[in-house]
């Protein structure tokens, strides 16, 4: 039975309250009973004026007239308000990339032999030019000399038979002969020179060594890896961007970058290279940065997060309590001269801060979040607490 009664009871109470805030007029009956009540829409006092002849407590200035405090548009609704800031949005993109050294040779056997020696560790700096390692070369170095002695006589004999050819001892023919034998000793001499070079293997570019991959001692074959040399004083980043920025992306764009590798350090580089197609099967263009690493920090094959700056779009932001809906879409309720006016808002983002929208709205303006379910296009409100209220000090004057 007790929960009978108190279930009536609340269910009387809701009812009165919704009949209260909702149905038009419900404070001004109250008044008029003599029911002031301490909560609810409150209405604008006025003070009591004396009947004047032939105006009765209903006439035209009377409390129920239509100049009276409870007639049409003398009822006053308290609101909150805020202030309505611009944000930005599609200004950042971020994506993942993998980084590989400015310039990279796999360092090939350029002939077969034994390998004689090593002259360099993994790791360690070279320049182009350095020995990196050793063939045999006892044949041709035997060669080599050999071609030398052929040349070197070939050029003595050439010298003798120009000058008897010049007090005409011999007949041209035999200083044509000697100039031909001249010239296959200085080619064969270049040949064997080039053979005895390629059992010396070089660096063709300065970089850091990589892993070894053969041992001293042991046969190597014609254009077996030696080891690799990367350059990298700096590091290029190929990463993917959605087809949708390749209007806005251009060599020289600034990009930062973060290793996993290195938490807390950020690298700064630009996009040094587009390619000039869209893969078609996951509609991403490539794009290659390259990032300056003078402190040799980063190595090929690091994963980055890269990060990229675009201009982006601006929307007025609202507070989400602001937003209400009808049958042409969502709208807010703007606080301007003491009134309430509707603009219409469509929703473009929501943040964990505000709600981006698209609508006539400017900086500054004030934005209606608590009294809104009262408020009709026109309406009188009072300010209590936000952007218009008695508590706000006046902006200060622009020059």
């Amino acid at each position: 039975m007790i929960r009978q009664i108190v279930a009536s009871l609340v269910v009387l109470l809701a009812a009165g309250l919704g009949w209260l805030f909702l149905v038009p007029g419900a404070p001004e009956t109250l008044a008029k009973a003599g029911i002031v009540l301490p909560f609810g829409p409150s209405v604008q006092a006025e003070a009591p004026r004396a009947p004047g002849p032939g105006a009765g407590p209903r006439g035209p200035g009377g409390p129920g007239g239509p100049g009276g405090p409870f007639g049409p548009g003398g009822r006053v609704t308290n609101v909150v308000t805020t202030e309505v800031v611009m944000a930005t949005i599609n200004d950042t993109l971020n994506a993942i990339g993998e980084g590989t050294p400015a310039r990279s040779v796999t360092v090939l056997a350029p002939s077969a032999g034994t390998l004689a020696e090593v002259l360099v560790r993994p790791g360690q700096k070279v320049e182009a030019g350095d020995v990196i390692a050793r063939f045999d070369a006892d044949a041709e170095q035997i060669e080599y000399d050999r071609a030398l002695l052929a040349a070197e006589d070939a050029a003595a004999t050439l010298e003798r038979t120009t000058g008897l050819a010049s007090s005409s001892i011999v007949a041209n023919t035999a200083l044509t002969a000697a100039q031909l034998a001249n010239a296959n000793a200085q080619l064969a001499l270049r040949n064997a020179e080039l053979a005895l070079k390629r059992r010396t293997i070089t660096s063709p570019i300065s970089g850091e060594v990589g892993l070894i991959r053969v041992t001293p001692g042991n046969y190597v074959s014609a254009q077996t890896a030696i080891t690799t040399i990367d350059d990298t004083s700096s590091i290029q980043i190929d990463f993917w961007l959605p087809e949708r920025y390749a209007s806005q992306l251009a060599p020289g764009m600034s990009v930062d970058v973060t290793a996993v590798a290195l938490p807390g350090q950020r690298f700064s580089g630009d996009i040094s290279a587009v390619d000039s197609r869209i893969d078609p099967a996951s509609r991403t263009l490539q794009v290659q940065a390259t990032i300056p690493n003078p402190d040799s920090l980063l190595r090929a094959g690091m994963s980055f997060a890269v990060s990229l700056n675009f201009p982006g779009e601006q929307y007025p932001a609202v507070n989400p309590l602001a937003l209400l809906w009808s049958a042409d879409g969502s709208y807010v309720w703007k606080f301007e001269d003491g009134k309430a006016t509707r603009v219409m808002a469509q929703i473009v983002q929501r943040n964990s801060d505000g709600v981006l929208v698209m609508a006539d709205l400017a900086p500054g303006d004030a934005i209606i979040t608590e009294g809104i379910l009262q408020l009709s296009e026109g309406a009188n409100v009072t300010v209590l607490d936000g952007p218009g209220s008695a508590r706000t000090p006046p902006a200060a004057p622009q020059n």
